[in-house]
């Protein structure tokens, strides 16, 4: 069994690949394996896959259709012979000693059964040691991003996969990763953050700020969030400061036009969500 499973949903993109390919290659701790979850319709990754295990990358490749992340995913958690997954992104890279931080913080006595690392790009810091479903249902440990998750595939086997109602392209646009490490915390599983490992990933280019466009997404983004409201049932209080937050914010700033726009949407969404995944769970309770 190889030690590590690396499951790179992919859809779209070719070239990106190849920097995570070279910064796979780079690694000082060598014992893993690439899971390669292709959404694409046609052969657009051949050319990168070879080039890939020429690099001496020991590598699957499975098709998914239709495209979802999270259900992609999953598939590759199915595929995985390693013991720890994680979940890079098609244009994400790693530094060199990442893997090898990750394996020794899980071999310390506490015997973590999750990582988190640092994405560099976002997190100046990580608070130092473990997450606890206390401060992460209120979101102080979280929201987090799947490319700084590492798990061992016992956590899936116990909890389940991604939820495929979560997540890029669905309704309920984001919140996925977010809804996975709660599901973990509850389970009881112990996560811990490791500062000294670090991911690279560029952060997007922001929309024309104020715009419909940047408004919509950040709404359709937010209805992630809503959702696991709903659906960990987390404390009144805490969902009441997260639709209240995003408008008070710019109000107390006087930031009366882009940042209110921008607040309002997030709070639109998050109530969207909120609403929507408690009247489903209400429908499916009452079918039974």
């Amino acid at each position: 069994m190889r030690d590590f499973s690396l499951i790179l949903a992919t859809v779209g993109r070719t070239s990106e690949l190849n920097r995570l390919f070279d910064s796979l290659v780079a690694q000082s701790y060598r014992n893993f394996e690439v899971i390669v979850v292709d959404q694409n319709r046609d052969d657009r990754l051949e050319p990168v896959l070879q080039r890939a295990r020429s690099l001496g990358i020991i590598l699957k490749h499975l098709r998914h259709w239709p495209a979802n992340l999270a259900l992609a995913r999953n598939a590759g958690i199915a595929a995985a012979g390693g013991r720890w997954l994680g979940f890079p992104d098609d244009d994400c890279w790693y530094e060199p000693r990442m893997l090898e931080r990750i394996m020794v913080r899980s071999r310390r006595r506490d015997r973590p059964r999750g990582v988190v690392v640092r994405w560099v790009e976002q997190d100046s810091a990580l608070p130092p040691g473990l997450l606890s479903w206390q401060r992460s249902s209120r979101f102080r440990d979280i929201p987090v991003s799947s490319i700084t998750l590492f798990f061992e595939r016992s956590v899936f086997d116990e909890i389940g996969g991604f939820d495929g109602r979560l997540g890029v392209g669905q309704w309920f646009g984001a919140a996925e990763e977010t809804d996975i490490v709660l599901r973990a915390l509850r389970a009881g599983a112990l996560l811990a953050h490791e500062p000294a490992a670090h991911v690279h990933h560029q952060l997007e280019p922001p929309l024309t700020a104020g715009s419909q466009q940047a408004c919509n997404s950040a709404r359709h983004r937010a209805r992630g969030t809503g959702a696991l409201y709903a659906k960990h049932r987390l404390p009144r209080w805490v969902i009441l400061r997260g639709l209240i937050a995003p408008v008070l914010r710019p109000l107390f700033k006087g930031r009366l036009g882009i940042e209110l726009s921008h607040g309002m949407a997030v709070t639109r969404g998050r109530l969207d969500g909120w609403l929507q995944w408690s009247r489903q769970h209400a429908r499916l309770h009452g079918s039974k």
